[in-house]
């Protein structure tokens, strides 16, 4: 099986909880599986940049912004590769242009067009797991591109659907997806499966679950995704037809 994990911020808060991601993804590579990793940039680090960068200029250039906060994720797939390097297993970290992940020329909101070579194939293929950099891509001017809110997640459901993966795999700090906010409704019911359409719509509706686009993508090419905690065993919720 060909499977892709995303974790997200809080899943690499520090060095602990990274290598508490890493030993997933080595424990699913051990199983003779084919594992992409993606990774959003460690905790509040986007802010963060964000705020340093305003108080440089209150407009800054739309390009530049996108090559500055690209480095975030890219520390985070660097400190995952040597993670899962010191759990014994092989690892290759690749930015966004280096996997070849292909966007339009909207800066801050780029949207996905593609995958360009076999890079990722090319290390699989040589029985490394691959970690990327979520939430960038490149246009066809080769400049960074970011792909706005939820951007890691639409970078793992692309890469999955692009790669032909059997599973997408989000990780992040709930247990699944549920017809309410736990956190405010303690009688909020969790889902075992759900259609994208239905997902679609609590994620318009304000879920901070799963973003929109990484949805739509999903349910285009037909790509299952199971929403997982990085802190608690279950088997989370399933997005599928």
């Amino acid at each position: 099986m060909r499977i892709v994990q995303k974790f997200g911020g809080t899943s690499l808060m520090d060095t602990q909880r990274i290598l508490t991601a890493a030993g997933r993804a080595v424990r699913l590579a051990r199983q003779a599986d084919q594992v992409v990793v993606v990774v959003s940039a460690q905790g509040h680090t986007t802010d963060q940049l964000v705020a340093q960068a305003r108080e440089l200029t209150e407009q800054p250039s739309p390009r530049e912004m996108d090559a500055y906060l690209s480095a975030g994720e890219q520390m985070s797939a660097g400190l995952m590769a040597m993670a899962i390097q010191s759990l014994g297993c092989d690892a290759v970290s690749l930015t966004g242009w280096q996997a070849g992940l292909r966007t339009d020329e909207t800066y801050g909101n780029a949207r996905v067009l593609g995958l360009m070579g076999r890079r990722i194939e090319e290390v699989l293929e040589q029985g490394k797991i691959v970690v990327v950099t979520g939430f960038q891509g490149i246009n066809d001017r080769g400049d960074i591109t970011t792909l706005g809110r939820g951007g890691s997640d639409t970078t793992a459901v692309a890469l999955a659907a692009f790669l032909k993966a059997d599973l997408c795999q989000i990780y992040t700090d709930v247990d699944g997806v549920y017809d309410a906010d736990p956190r405010k409704f303690p009688d909020a019911v969790k889902y075992e499966r759900i259609g994208y359409d239905a997902m679609l719509e609590l994620a318009r509706q304000g879920a901070q679950v799963l973003h929109d686009r990484s949805v739509e993508l999903g349910k285009q090419y037909k790509v299952p995704i199971q929403v997982l905690s990085s802190f608690r065993p279950g088997d989370g919720t399933l997005v599928s037809d």
